[in-house]
């Protein structure tokens, strides 16, 4: 015998699958015979009036009554973590105790999704074998508070003849009635280590959630029962929900789906309730109990997950989402913007528009001509705020969007899309919120010609209908439908436009009103001189002293490491050459000044740059074009001898023929030597005005900063000067201002040059940088950018603009290596726009002089034209 049941149990273990699936299986296709033979029985009509009686404060009380009944659920979750080693958070237990448990009610899977999910949540912190040890244990007293229910009804029907049409399923109750009894013996009196640490309290507090689960549970439907009035005695459906749930369980079917339910319709027939009553009983307990709370747990999941993800993305998914929640925020405030101020202004010719006609459903509505104008400006004001990202813009933004909204919804027949999409843009607005982290509001010059453009052609469009409906005689025909209906509509609109020009400039004002303070620092020459000596300098370090251009620095541990020197223009802020310093602090200081420029509402522009630099920028996203290249001069082989520079030593042994001497007079200069230095600088100059910014301008201050090589003639007059650029080692340096009068012989600067290179050798200097040859090869190759195959035509054909190739020649004589410079700027930036901000703080002049635009903003070389390109 004993061996026949234990091959009984052998085949059975074996074809254990199969035969939950055909169980499984038949009950499904019973489910589904009684559901559709049910399903004939009723009728909608017979649904819709047994749901009648159902009003939206009940159907409010069932939902949050509802969510209340899931509550208790949470007990398990609140328990699992105690067998767990790891801290989680009260929320975070909430959170993942909601998701598993809504989604275990709808599709419990046997238990298998619950602890998949459970598996989930708390393995960050748990090895795989400690979170299944853990659910199993919460999995036994899943069904502890169903058991002690059925002992419950049991009494309720033969000790209280309560239910007693239901006396007939006692054997559903002892069955599941016996699940706590043989559950309690067995984890109290086992010895063995895996219930060693279910402890009696944690063991009770199992057992009353539970028990509150499927209390809540049963107390929920029977207030659903109440809320559609039906006439019956509540106390006697709890036994028969408890069978009806004991089946569900038994069925295996994901939530009883079904099953439940048939036992339920059947069972509540015996009380007297029709079909009718009893599906409409039942999809309310399904809507309020199951899919509304399965709705958020869905909602915590893909948070949980979207977290998960965003993390492991390094939150490019969330960024991507602001970007594109805020993109659309500002796309929609300049789209009604600008349908609003068509609307204002010429309403007879937009309104017969059949595109206008469609996208009409999608804008703000106001009732008056000048409120129209008023709040088109104002979104279009603020959008440019928003599309700059700058933070002070959120709340008038936030404030403005609700009172259209507000309006608008107000009006009678407004459409109900409108309503989901202005819904929709308050959400994007909120959830991009942390997109405006700018403090401070730029115009760029292409968002200036943008809204400017749009308000100056809608006030001169405007004002010349306005004239032309007052001269009836001049308007043309074809103009009728565009012209305001009468003089107080016109009058109206363009009040209105004076007062929205208000508008947008307060909006600026606001905008642009907090000041970075490290952007109006005042310029400290000492710690300037400070930083390089420590570190060195580099070829613009010298120009930090002209005082035109702000300096940022960047420190570490309270020490300066690294200098930038910028001037702001616009929304830009135009770096001149590489940073000066510690070049080891490079990365970090780049970082730290284009991070310190974002918040201020600036793009950085670098200017005459390395290829190494440029390379490392192009990786922080920026683009660059090639603007020249830069000539050095190796000092340690430079020599007169030869026939390459035959020319210049006949010109040298010329100028000490006639009495020409070189000096370097060492600062600070005498009042006697400023004068004579100015004497030939206002010769130089003539009428044209200094530049700036890439190149020094005379002022007795920045000359006495360095030493300064003159020519003088055999009187002792001075008749040409440069002043040195120390780069604060002893291996390069320039200069910078080259200057000579009228009466100074040809060809001095070459005097000049040579005595420079001999003199600099002398004092240990290996290197002599010349500067600039703009545009000198680029765009020379035809796959080289569109822009620098433009320039490439200005370096060919643009002499009369400016000696381009007369210069590169004139340089080459000297130089033994050219090294490429070239201009960074942010993607999607106008090189236009660049270019023409860079040319205008180039020639803005220095020391408060009258700026000049000149064809020579390039570089700061002037030699003497017909000496370089006639000498030959």
């Amino acid at each position: 015998m004993t061996s026949v049941w234990q091959r009984l149990q052998v085949w059975i273990q074996k074809r254990l699958t199969l035969i939950k699936g055909v169980f499984l299986l038949s009950v499904l296709l019973l489910v589904i015979r009684e559901l559709g033979r049910i399903g004939h029985e009723i009728s909608g009509a017979q649904l819709r009036a047994a749901l009648g009686n159902l009003d939206v404060n009940t159907s409010i009380l069932l939902a949050v009554v509802g969510f209340i009944a899931v509550l208790p659920m949470l007990v398990y979750d609140f328990t699992i973590v105690e067998f767990l080693p790891g801290h989680f958070s009260t929320g975070y237990i909430i959170r993942s105790g909601w998701v598993t448990n809504t989604f275990t009610n709808l599709a419990g899977m046997g238990g298998l999704l619950g602890a998949s999910l459970r598996a989930n949540f708390y393995s960050a912190s748990a090895t795989k074998k400690q979170v299944l040890y853990a659910i199993s244990k919460i999995a036994l007293f899943l069904l502890a508070g169903l058991s002690l229910s059925c002992w419950v009804a049991l009494v309720m029907l033969f000790g209280f003849d309560i239910g007693t049409p239901y006396r007939g399923y006692w054997f559903w109750l002892l069955g599941g009635g016996l699940y706590f009894p043989v559950l309690f013996l067995f984890t109290r009196f086992n010895d063995g280590e895996f219930f060693q640490d279910l402890t009696w309290t944690r063991e009770l507090r199992l057992i009353i959630g539970s028990s509150l689960e499927w209390g809540s549970c049963a107390l929920f439907f029977l207030l659903i029962g109440w809320a559609l009035r039906l006439p019956l005695d509540f106390a006697a459906v709890f036994p028969m929900f408890v069978v009806a749930s004991v089946a569900g369980v038994v069925s295996m079917i994901p939530g009883g789906l079904g099953s439940f339910d048939v036992f339920m319709i059947f069972g509540l027939g015996l009380l007297g309730v029709g079909r009718a009553d009893a599906v409409g009983w039942l999809l309310l307990y399904r809507l309020f109990y199951y899919l509304l709370p399965f709705c958020v747990g869905v909602g915590l999941f893909v948070h949980d997950a979207g977290h998960r993800l965003n993390r492991f993305l390094a939150g490019l998914p969330v960024a991507i989402l602001r970007r594109g929640a805020h993109l659309f925020v500002v796309t929609f405030m300049y789209f009604s913007g600008v349908m609003m101020l068509l609307y204002a202004t010429i309403p007879d010719v937009v309104l017969a528009n059949r595109l206008y006609m469609r996208l009409i459903p999608f804008m703000f509505y106001f009732l008056s001509q000048v409120t129209n104008l008023i709040m088109a400006f104002l979104l279009i004001g603020l959008a440019r705020g928003v599309g700059s990202r700058v933070a002070r813009s959120f709340w008038p933004t936030l404030v403005v969007l609700l009172l259209a909204i507000g309006n608008t919804l107000w009006r009678e027949n407004f459409p109900g899309g409108l309503a989901a999409l202005l819904g929709l843009v308050l959400i994007c607005l909120i959830f991009a919120k942390p997109e405006l982290s700018r403090q401070s509001f730029h115009y760029s010059w292409g968002g200036l010609l943008t809204d400017g453009s749009i308000y100056v052609v809608t006030f001169v469009l405007y004002t010349v209908l306005g004239f032309l409906a007052r001269n009836p005689h001049r308007r043309p025909q074809f103009l009728q439908a565009w012209l305001p209906p009468s003089t107080q509509v016109w009058l109206n609109g363009l009040g209105g436009l004076l007062i929205a020009l208000v508008i947008l400039l307060t909006i600026n004002r606001y905008l642009s009103a907090p000041q970075v303070a490290w952007l109006k620092q005042p310029f400290d020459a000492q710690r300037v001189r400070n930083l390089i000596i420590k570190y060195g300098g580099n070829e613009v370090s010298h120009l930090a002293f002209l005082q035109d251009k702000r300096t940022f620095f960047y420190q570490e541990n309270g020490e300066d490491q690294l200098m930038i020197l910028f001037r702001q223009k616009a929304d830009k802020l135009l770096v001149m050459g590489e940073p000066i310093g510690n070049q080891e602090a490079l990365l970090p200081a780049l970082q730290t000044f284009m991070r310190d420029a974002d918040r201020a509402g600036l793009r950085p522009v670098f200017y005459e740059i390395s290829e190494e630099l440029t390379l490392r920028l192009h990786e922080m996203g920026f683009d660059f074009i090639k603007v020249g290249e830069e000539g050095h001069v190796d000092l340690t082989t430079f020599s007169l001898a030869g026939k390459p520079h035959r020319g210049e030593r006949a010109l040298v042994n010329k100028f000490k023929r006639e009495g020409y001497e070189f000096k370097l007079l060492q600062p600070p200069l005498s009042d006697a030597q400023y004068q004579e230095l100015k004497a030939i600088s206002d010769s130089w100059l003539g009428d044209e005005a200094e530049k700036s910014f890439s190149m020094g301008f005379f002022n007795r201050d920045y000359l006495n900063e360095a030493p300064i090589a003159v020519m003088t003639d055999a009187q002792g007059k001075m008749v040409a000067f440069a002043n040195l650029m120390p780069t604060g080692d002893r291996k390069m340096t320039s200069i910078d201002l080259m200057r000579s009068s009228h009466d100074a012989p040809s060809g001095i600067m070459d005097g000049l040059f040579v005595y420079l290179f001999l003199t600099c050798r002398e004092q240990g200097y290996t290197s002599f940088n010349l500067g600039m040859a703009p545009l000198a090869n680029v765009g020379v190759s035809e796959f080289s950018f569109i822009e620098e195959r433009v320039a490439h035509l200005i370096y060919e054909y643009g002499s009369n603009f400016y000696s381009f190739q007369g210069l590169r020649a004139y340089k080459e004589k000297y130089v033994s290596v050219w090294q490429p410079k070239y201009l960074a700027y942010r993607r999607r930036e106008s090189l236009i726009f660049t270019m023409l901000q860079l040319m205008q703080v180039i020639n803005r002049p220095g020391m408060g002089e009258k700026a000049k635009f000149l064809p020579r903003w390039l570089d700061h070389w002037l030699v003497d034209e017909v000496d370089w390109e006639n000498r030959e």
